[in-house]
């Protein structure tokens, strides 16, 4: 009998499961903007976006306000190496005058309470930091504010509702003339959770469960949509108090509970809670046992005063009832202090609603905590997920089976997650102070890392300034008496027209620029269905023979083609060749290639000032199996215009942003004073990557571009190129990285072995990093994959480097860029310009911001210029042959 009584509020694994599946609902609704405003979880932001990491340190303050007693603290926290801190308390008792009265006599309590304990410690004389721990539903739109949604736990004070309960504290410390700045405000929850983080770092949710309920935990920003920025994590406060508030559990509550809400200060609010916490739970013993006294199943049907008495049946009563020993004896003692005079059946009976009634807190608190952990275990995207819940409030601590049921539970529901429960030491007024020193410790950080990123980002007047030293730099190229001291070379190319449609053929191609190099046959169709058909083949070139001899590189690349020749079944033509050969050269003709300096790693000796062209004939006499018709020698940035001007007639600029970077464009003949002849165009093939070699934007670089430089293969030169290309940008946040862990702003301030490594952090890293797509969870990955261990907040920090190396860098290009669109509108002597900047490159095609911010520079400081940006396909390889291409055809029209 007594069990038909108590069947409602036994509650199966499956039923809990449907629990945890209905407050995953919960959480996802109160997450959204939209559907927030209706969510009973209303999952409030706490402005808490990072866990104690061991380095916090100082002196601070704490008041805290939500139970029967309001305390004061100071919490001393030592950077010692081992994590300590030190807390004293005070308590004052809240009475009731305060707790229903108005918000004013509220705040000046607290204030006199505060001004108290500061004269007791002899603090008055210092100013120092205040944590405020405010354990009330608060709507925060920054740390140190927090609006006042309801009143819970018995607190009735009039208004205080609606408005801000950080300025009312400032308010009534002004007036009490306390030397005290608020940092922030924090429920009781965030407290635990900070206090329990700082003793184990895994520590990730917040948990009371007392008087009254709730639980926090670090949140994703990208699935926070109430707060802007998706980068990081927040804290939040589930207030999960209310779950059930909109009718989702109405199934599972029983006559008892309706009843019990019915009876209390806010009927039909904090439903969840009035089924789980100890401020409920002895009222709900008394329901059931009044009921069965009177159906005649307990007491002989005798109802005592003591039963229809609200508030006679305490927790503290349930709780000595389920002792283990002397559970059957305290149930006797109890109930005869109430009048009741059990008998032995009477005294098991009761002992039985008691355990069911607080087993049934236990596992409804275990769902909803199972809920969190689920979503904690899928946003890290883990199989198997250890984690540590931080844990406060009596219930849990004094009820003799509390924390062993709702700890079998969680593991039943949730077997995937391995979760530590860690008791709160004193957890809300430390775990304020907490917050207070890690918001202390991020502002500071937040200085520093701003100060050391400063240098990156550049104003508008100093990329305009940039831009005109570029244009004077291409003009003094491109002049006779300047042009030896020029650092932009602007060299002649002799490429003198674009493709027109006629060209066709086949031709060979080889592409040399990087660790890699390619041999092309290009076969090349005109008239009405022309095209371009290509294939290739890709050669490695090692180190020893990119650092070799000239004649060891060469005889390599002569290796490369006879064996494509061989695959292809075409080694007894003789095909024109195009030889696209990256790297500044000064050249007397199409065909004849002087090399003025090797650039992106290669150092092959005997070669800077020889003829690339014969070196490579003689390659191929050396060998003595074929024979080639070199037709031109072509640097890959020609290539990609000639390979996009084939598309678009319009396209008279080539750009390269990849592993190196560099830019050519069709130059009226009348300027490049450094050939004969007036007529026509030539395409110029600037080598702007060594803009800034005179010093003329020594200003820009940072230190860590000075260490780049210093450490490369070419120390001095291409110093542009060093701020702006694939290559380099790597290494530059690789350098922001060390210097920032050597302030203690990384990685706790340890450099690893991998770190010191140069070259360790490549270009394609800052793509990957810098993806919008990518969690953090992907970013500390990619930092693991480098031997880089980060937390969360490393990881934001390391994004937020490798953004500001790319935009410079893309900000810098554009602002060259802008100054050649520029040159080629006045040239032609038009109000308005529009045209079309062939593109290639690993940095432009992959980055996943890089060509967005280099495009809207270009708008920003050519504001007259309407350009168009092509990707070109192959440009390097297809390009070389058109170029091949062009150049018979040109020889054939001057030959008739």
């Amino acid at each position: 009998q007594v069990d038909r009584f108590l069947y409602q509020l036994r509650l199966s694994d499956d039923v809990l499961l449907d629990v945890t599946a209905r407050f995953q609902a919960e959480m996802l609704k109160g997450l959204g903007r939209d559907t927030n405003p209706t969510a009973a979880v209303k999952m409030l932001p706490s402005f808490v976006r990072s866990l104690p990491d061991g380095s916090e340190k100082g002196d601070f303050l704490a008041v805290d306000l939500g139970g029967s007693q309001f305390r004061a603290h100071r919490v001393k926290v030592f950077d010692d190496g081992k994590q300590s801190s030190q807390l004293e308390s005070k308590f004052y008792p809240t009475p009731k005058e305060v707790t229903q009265g108005n918000g004013a006599e509220l705040f000046d309590y607290i204030a006199d309470c505060l001004s108290d304990f500061m004269e007791t410690k002899n603090l008055k004389q210092k100013k120092l930091p205040l944590g405020f721990t405010f354990s009330f539903p608060c709507k925060q739109t920054k740390l140190d504010e927090g609006v006042l949604l309801a009143w819970t736990k018995h607190f009735r004070v009039r208004g205080v509702q609606d408005t801000d309960v950080v300025s009312s504290l400032r308010r009534a410390l002004q007036k009490h003339q306390a030397n005290v700045d608020v940092l922030a405000l924090v429920n009781d929850t965030v407290g635990t959770m900070m206090t329990c983080g700082y003793d184990d770092q895994r520590c990730e949710v917040g948990l009371i469960i007392g008087t009254g309920t709730n639980a926090c935990y670090m949140e994703e920003m990208r699935h926070i949509s109430l707060v802007e920025g998706d980068e990081g994590r927040m804290c939040i406060n589930t207030e999960w108090g209310a779950f059930g508030d909109d009718g989702a559990l109405d199934d599972l509550r029983t006559e008892f509970d309706r009843e019990l809400d019915l009876g209390s200060l806010n009927p039909g609010k904090q439903l969840f809670e009035k089924m789980i916490s100890s401020l409920y739970l002895g009222e709900l013993v008394r329901l059931i046992l009044l009921k069965m006294t009177k159906e005649g199943l307990l007491f002989n049907g005798k109802v005592s005063t003591a039963l229809l008495t609200k508030g006679k049946i305490e927790m503290k009563h349930v709780s000595a009832m389920e002792k283990y020993k002397e559970g059957l004896s305290n149930t006797k003692e109890i109930l005869t202090e109430l009048n009741l005079f059990p008998s032995e059946e009477d005294c098991v009976a009761v002992q039985h609603v008691c355990t069911i009634v607080s087993f049934r807190s236990a596992n409804l608190c275990a769902a909803a905590l199972a809920a969190i952990l689920t979503r904690l275990r899928k946003n890290k995207k883990l199989l198997r997920m250890r984690t540590t819940v931080g844990i406060d409030g009596g219930l849990y601590k004094t009820h003799p089976k509390y924390a062993k049921r709702l700890h079998e539970v969680v593991r039943r529901l949730v077997p995937t997650c391995d979760v530590r429960f860690l008791l709160s030491e004193s957890g809300s007024g430390r775990g304020a102070a907490m917050v207070t020193a890690v918001a202390r410790r991020l502002a500071a950080q937040r200085r520093r890392l701003d100060a050391a990123l400063a240098p990156f980002l550049l104003p508008p007047g100093t990329l305009r300034e940039v831009r005109d030293k570029m244009r004077a730099e291409l003009e003094y190229g491109l002049k006779r008496e300047t042009q030896a001291q020029a650092t932009v070379k602007m060299l002649p190319t002799y490429v003198c027209g674009t493709p027109d449609g006629t060209e066709k053929g086949k031709f060979l191609a080889l592409d040399l620029g990087g660790t890699n190099f390619r041999v092309l046959l290009v076969k090349i169709k005109s008239g009405r269905r022309r095209s371009v058909q290509m294939y290739n083949k890709i050669f490695a070139i090692p180190l020893e023979i990119m650092q070799g001899t000239g004649e060891e590189l060469f005889d390599h690349i002569v290796q490369c083609i006879a064996d494509f020749l061989e695959y292809m079944g075409i080694k007894g033509a003789r095909l024109p060749l195009g030889f696209t050969f990256s790297f500044p050269c000064r050249q007397a003709s199409i065909d004849k290639g002087t090399l003025v300096g090797w650039t992106k790693g290669f150092k092959a000796t005997d070669c800077e000032g020889e003829d690339v062209v014969d070196m490579l004939r003689e390659a191929i006499r050396r060998r003595n199996e074929f024979d080639l018709d070199i037709v031109a020698v072509v640097n890959d940035t020609v290539g990609t215009m000639m390979t996009c001007g084939y598309e678009d007639p319009n396209c008279e600029i080539g750009l390269i942003a990849g592993t190196g970077t560099n830019v050519c464009y069709m130059e009226d003949m009348k300027n490049i004073e450094i050939v004969e002849g007036n007529e026509g165009k030539m395409c110029i093939n600037t080598e702007w990557g060594a803009f800034g070699d005179n010093g003329c934007i020594d200003h820009i670089r940072t230190k860590y571009d000075r260490e780049v430089d210093e450490g490369s293969l070419n120390p001095g030169k291409q110093r542009y190129e060093k701020m702006t290309s694939g290559m380099y940008l790597g290494e530059i946040v690789r350098q922001i990285l060390i210097d920032l862990t050597k302030q203690g702003l990384l990685f706790r301030g340890h450099i690893s072995e991998s770190l010191r490594k140069r070259g360790i952090f490549e270009t394609k890293f800052l793509s990957q990093i810098e993806s919008d797509r990518l969690a953090l969870l992907q970013v500390r990955r990619i930092l693991q994959q480098l031997g880089l261990d980060s937390t969360c907040e490393d990881s934001i920090i390391v994004k937020e480097v490798c953004g500001a190396v790319s935009r410079r860098a893309a900000r810098l290009c554009g602002a060259g860029l802008a100054a050649v669109v520029e040159k080629k509108r006045e040239n032609r002597g038009v109000e308005r310009l529009q045209i079309t900047v062939g593109v290639d490159g690993t940095l432009y095609k992959l980055h996943p911001h890089f060509s967005r911010i280099l495009q809207e520079t270009v708008k920003e400081l050519a504001p007259q210029c309407d350009v168009t940006f092509m990707l070109s396909e192959d440009g390097s390889g297809k390009g070389a042959a058109l170029i091949t291409a062009v150049a018979k055809r040109l020889h054939n029209v001057g030959q008739k």
